[in-house]
């Protein structure tokens, strides 16, 4: 027995594993016995263990799961030449040497013109194996020709037994290396794109050479022609330009044909010999650009089937990481990255940020993509109610326990029980209310307001908050104890200010959110309010953008979303001089001069200032920070 695996396609093609008796591992991280490079492979992805006389592929709970044969499995018993697949990787399991006499290779492409001017074409519909009486023209068939036959009965038996492509190509290719004297060959499809993808390469046994060297313009060439070719005195070419593939492995013919789909050539059937027992001859070239036309329905189909798998595993992908988020910003795809992996861990996560980020997705996010996903999630902003109702609406409270209480009633906590309870706004949480919920998050054990029994509750705690808890710990506002139970796993969301790229995209959505509601289902922004959008800072981030984009729908008196739709504080910051005429620009100066003038007046003090002009304080800030005179002021 040589039990091995050997990588068919994926970025570790043509690479051979030999599989001990102890457990061989594939998997994205370290240790494994195989590291595959890829995102869609788990970091330990399976194991292939020794059972008995044999060997079994146990998945390890991976997150795109293991295909044996294109059946997904998690515990399969493993048999000679099964096709294992995991992301975007596919191996051969070989358990012995007997009938392998030829081997899965790289393919080594290559921008080498290989042709002399020696060269036979064919039309692949003018191959004879396609015209019965023209193939039988001289009666009873040679033996040559009983053998194509026998060959053609072999490739229809393996176009119908499976709809992968790369076991597709390896069987004809095995069946075509029968026929011809080529020494390796090669199957490539051309993408819509218009490259050029290898799927199948083998060489006879005994070969040392473990690639099958192909000239990328020899392949466009015959994509463009739509013609096979033979060519036997390949190295007598004085136009080769002879690459290190080529010398390692000098070749002296070649075979090409096109596989032929609705008349768009798809792929090519790629032949080659270093030093054949005999030369090719037109009978190989015809049988070939036969096999190709034949074969063309069935990649096709399998090519469709390939393409459904790699939908269906994107979509499984974006199943498996549900959110309710819009951004495909660098910053943004951190939080992805980071919910996809704090999310299955079921630790305690403290979400810190401005007002308006996002903190309760993120939230939802990291419960929908848990275990406790089919569980309840309960939120609750700290800030928004009474201490006193705080306690009470968080812990429930016993019949009796305080005026008004003429029921019994459960608490957030405890209706969060088997999901993930939401705690928004932790850093205005009062010091009495902090020390009754360490103890929830210590020992998962709470009492109600007037009770006195204790109480064991399920449930995953997320924290989220705008203020700086550092500070507020050495300002005695906040326990360093709490702090170090809700910190387990923390991110910090990112101000819109900080990931621009996602301000249009985010305008877009909301857009077509709230457009239809105001009747305006074809609503688009102008490229000035693009504009405008683009330069503000965006103080309230994402949910200021929601209100921003809601108000200029209903203002605006048509489809398209202009400057002057927006809000003012907006379009002060998103103006510069001279962009919207005379009378604007005389607005925003006079504006300004006002603002600095009872600034100087109340000695830089903003609250005397605000006073002054009759603005809330708040308002003063924006309107300093939206017209530039933040500089301009000296407190």
């Amino acid at each position: 027995m040589n039990p091995r695996l050997i990588a068919l396609s994926g970025p570790l093609a043509g690479a051979q594993y030999p599989i001990g008796d102890g457990d061989f591992t594939l998997g994205r991280g370290e240790p494994n016995s195989v590291m595959v490079p890829d995102r869609a492979v788990s970091r330990r992805h399976c194991v292939i263990r020794k059972s008995g006389d044999g060997f079994r592929l146990i998945d390890l709970q991976s997150r795109n799961g293991c295909f044996v044969n294109n059946v997904p499995v998690r515990e399969h018993d493993l048999k000679h030449s099964d096709h294992i697949t995991i992301g975007d990787s596919r191996f051969i399991f070989l358990v012995s040497d007997e009938g392998d006499w030829r081997a899965s290779g790289r393919v080594d492409l290559d921008d080498s013109r290989v042709l002399s001017s020696h060269t036979i074409q064919l039309r692949p519909e003018d191959a004879a194996i396609l015209h019965p009486r023209r193939f039988f023209a001289g009666g009873t068939p040679s033996e040559r020709q009983a053998q194509d036959l026998e060959g053609l009965l072999r490739v229809f038996r393996a176009l119908d037994s499976s709809q992968d492509v790369p076991k597709l190509a390896q069987g004809l290719l095995d069946i075509i290396l029968d026929l011809v004297p080529a020494d390796r060959g090669a199957i490539l499809m051309v993408e819509r794109s218009g490259e050029i993808r290898a799927v199948g390469g083998c060489w006879r046994s005994g070969d040392d050479e473990c690639s099958v060297p192909v000239s990328r313009t020899l392949i466009r060439d015959v994509v463009a022609n739509k013609s096979a070719l033979l060519c036997n005195d390949v190295l007598q070419d004085a136009r080769i330009s002879q690459t290190e593939s080529m010398v390692a492995s000098p070749i002296s013919a070649l075979i090409v044909a096109p596989i032929i789909w609705r008349e768009q050539c798809t792929g090519v059937i790629y032949l080659a010999a270093s030093s054949p027992p005999r030369p090719f001859e037109d009978p190989d070239l015809q049988l070939v650009a036969g096999l190709a036309s034949i074969s063309a329905p069935a990649f096709e189909s399998a090519r469709q089937v390939e393409w459904l798998q790699n939908e269906n595993q994107r979509l499984r992908g974006e199943i498996d990481l549900e959110h309710r988020m819009v951004g495909n910003s660098a910053a943004m795809e951190q939080v992805y990255r980071f919910i996809e992996k704090a999310a299955p861990a079921g630790l305690t996560v403290l979400i810190t940020g401005e007002s308006g980020t996002g903190k309760e997705l993120v939230a939802r996010a990291l419960h929908a993509n848990s275990g406790r996903s089919s569980g309840p999630f309960r939120a609750v902003n700290s800030a928004a109610i009474p201490e006193n109702l705080l306690e009470s609406e968080l812990f429930g409270y016993e019949k009796g326990a305080f005026t008004g209480a003429v029921t019994a009633k459960k608490g957030l906590i405890e209706a969060a029980d088997g999901g993930t309870l939401f705690l928004d706004e932790i850093g205005d949480m009062s010091p009495n209310l902090q020390a009754k919920l360490l103890r929830v998050i210590q020992e998962r054990q709470f009492e109600r307001v007037g009770g006195t029994e204790l109480r064991n509750v399920d449930i995953r705690i997320i924290a989220a908050t705008n203020h700086d808890l550092e500070r507020a710990i050495a300002a005695g506002t906040f326990r360093r104890d709490l702090h170090f139970r809700l910190n387990v796993l923390s991110i910090r969301l990112p101000p819109l200010r900080e990931r621009r790229e996602d301000i249009i995209p985010l305008a877009r959505h909301f857009l077509n959110r709230h457009g239809p509601r105001e009747k305006r289902p074809d609503a688009q922004l102008s490229s000035e309010a693009e504009a405008c959008l683009n330069q503000y800072d965006w103080p309230g981030n994402v949910r200021e953008l929601q209100s921003a984009i809601q108000h200029a729908i209903v203002l605006s008196s048509g489809n398209v979303i202009l400057l002057a739709d927006l809000p003012e504080e907006v379009r002060d910051s998103g103006e510069s001089p001279g962009s919207r005429g005379r009378y604007h620009d005389a607005v925003r100066e006079a504006k300004r001069q006002v603002i600095l003038s009872a600034l100087r007046e109340a000695g830089g003090k903003y609250t005397e200032a605000a006073r002054l002009l009759g603005l809330q304080v708040t308002h003063l800030h924006r309107l300093v920070r939206n017209l530039g005179l933040k500089n301009l002021v000296k407190p």
